[in-house]
């Protein structure tokens, strides 16, 4: 019985193989962009968020939110959480962003993801000038509504007057991202 040939694996197969993944992944990638599917602009329009304005949320103080609170004017809505690292990080970006963008009529909510009592505490210690509001777990499912199809925290959102989707980012923001958004304004 004669034992199978096997070619070695050589320099010049791999390199084969490389090129041919490397092209695979750029074709896949010029696909994605070009149907639009990553592109917020190509999602704008209100039915995304239109469910979003019925909403009521408790705040920290035990207080009634209701969204309608909010309409007419541009809303960055920050889905966040306690136990979230890069949550707490940016949100001293985001304290900064309402200063300089509320005069131009830009409003911010965080909605914390979150039980109360943490939020409380965590308010104590860093008070924040916007509103905060406690959407528990169901802002997780909320997010997945709004086009958070990773799940992920923190999720941020940048609503224009008229209720469209202008932006939307899963992870923490930086300056460069809040700088462009405030071009949308």
């Amino acid at each position: 019985m004669t034992e199978p040939s096997h070619k070695p694996i050589t320099t010049r197969r791999v390199w084969m193989y490389t090129v041919g993944l490397t092209a695979g992944l750029a074709g896949l990638t010029w696909a994605w962009r070009q149907s639009g599917w990553g592109d917020v602009a190509s999602h704008r329009g209100t039915a995304e968020t239109q469910a979003l304005w019925s909403l009521s949320f408790e705040q920290p103080d035990g207080e009634s939110l209701p969204m309608k609170r909010f309409q007419g004017r541009p809303l960055l809505i920050n889905f966040w959480a306690t136990w979230c690292p890069p949550c707490i990080q940016e949100l001293p970006l985001i304290e900064s962003f309402y200063k300089q963008q509320g005069s131009n009529g830009c409003q911010v909510l965080a909605l914390a993801v979150d039980q109360v009592e943490p939020v409380r505490q965590f308010l104590r210690r860093q008070p924040l000038s916007f509103p905060v509001a406690l959407s528990g777990a169901q802002g997780i499912s909320l997010t997945q509504q709004l086009g958070n199809t990773a799940q992920g925290l923190p999720f941020t959102l940048l609503l224009g007057a008229q209720g469209q989707l202008l932006q939307r980012k899963v992870g923490r923001l930086h300056e460069p991202d809040l700088a462009q958004w405030s071009q949308l304004l």
